[in-house]
């Protein structure tokens, strides 16, 4: 399993809001010793990225969760614009190939070294955690979201990505097949009692990180939670998170 960069946390909470407004008022709240962030599309189309500089500028480590997917030179650009912002993990969908996949890589390594910082890490989403056997048959892949997760994490492996974005239910069979120092990032999770909502696939916290987990992605349970830091702090202490 990846060691997380030194106080890392695991906990990234998902900033999955409609305007900046409330994703900086929650941010004030949150400590970035104690967990990351993740912005994802909606917030970014209803703010721009100045939503990102913010909240990276207040020391969060963010993860801008894009889902970069287009022909190759487009996605090389879209990387390269995200590294210029100072994020810690951006992604992109491992079925856009491996032409794309090699681009973004390339575009981040050289945007990093050019601009004179960390280089930040790129994972490759693989099945959304939105899709089970039959959705995804829907789509023309007749395989089980498991074995097409780690055939496009084999992939995005090869082509020399950090990790990927995977179902915990998955992390097993992605952790013995690709080893200890790849990434394995994990939507869908919800502590033990929490409603499922639009995700398929879900486990609880410290099962997902007994599964192999790195980092968990965790939005609803916290944002929506009357009191999201002790939701927050309810979730490490399941895991048995130094404090």
């Amino acid at each position: 399993m990846v060691t997380p960069e030194p106080a890392a946390p695991r906990v990234i909470v998902a900033l999955d809001f409609s305007d900046a407004e409330s994703a900086l008022s929650l941010a004030t709240r949150l400590d970035p010793r104690r967990c990351a962030v993740k912005i994802g599309k909606e917030l970014i189309v209803a703010a721009g990225p100045q939503v990102v500089r913010e909240i990276v500028g207040r020391g969060f480590r963010l993860f801008l969760d894009l889902k970069f997917h287009d022909i190759p030179n487009t996605v090389a650009g879209a990387c390269a614009a995200a590294a210029r912002l100072g994020v810690w993990m951006l992604d992109v969908h491992a079925a856009g190939g491996r032409a794309m996949l090699i681009a973004a890589r390339e575009a981040v390594a050289a945007t990093a070294a050019a601009e004179g910082f960390p280089r930040p890490l790129l994972v490759a989403v693989t099945v959304l955690t939105s899709l089970d056997a039959k959705a995804l048959a829907e789509t023309g892949v007749t395989d089980t979201p498991a074995r097409q997760a780690l055939r496009l994490a084999r992939l995005a492996r090869d082509c020399g990505l950090d990790g990927v974005v995977c179902s915990a239910q998955e992390a097993p069979e992605l952790r013995a097949a690709l080893g200890e120092s790849f990434a394995l990032v994990t939507p869908g999770i919800r502590p033990a009692g929490a409603e499922a909502a639009d995700q398929a696939r879900v486990v609880t916290p410290a099962d997902a990180i007994a599964r192999g987990a790195d980092y968990l992605v965790i939005g609803r349970p916290i944002t929506g939670a009357p009191d999201p830091l002790a939701a927050l702090a309810a979730i490490d202490a399941s895991l048995g998170a130094p404090r």
